[in-house]
């Protein structure tokens, strides 16, 4: 994990972005590329392989869901970006909302092969 040298940023270059969908969509494995495209990992982290950076709960890794939301930064130009990877289960939909009221943005994904599901809706 690499650490970034910008401590100090501009709240206007801040933005919270969140990565919201129904279990087993994507979301993590959506998280893990964009670290890793933005060199903050040097490898990429597979859920099914329990090594996520964002996934860190020994449960998380085992059962490969995300329980509780983590927020790791990237930077992008000058922006300080700090993802949010949500969990997707329905019995975890308080988490998502308490995260959903400090977002600027958020990414949905959608499976394509199991289609918008109901907690899709729900977070959505």
């Amino acid at each position: 994990l690499k650490r970034s040298p910008k401590l100090d940023v501009d709240a206007s270059l801040i933005r919270n972005i969140g990565i919201i969908a129904h279990i087993d969509a994507g979301k993590t494995t959506v998280t893990e590329r964009l670290l890793y495209l933005a060199g903050i990992t040097s490898t990429l982290g597979d859920v099914d392989s329990g090594n996520t950076i964002t996934d860190f709960m020994d449960l998380e890794r085992e059962r490969g869901i995300t329980i509780q939301s983590a927020a790791i930064s990237l930077f992008w130009r000058q922006n300080r970006i700090n993802l949010i990877d949500t969990p997707g289960h329905v019995d975890f939909t308080l988490e998502v909302e308490r995260c959903a009221r400090v977002l600027d943005g958020a990414i949905t994904v959608l499976d394509g092969s199991a289609g918008v599901q109901a907690q899709t809706i729900t977070v959505w």
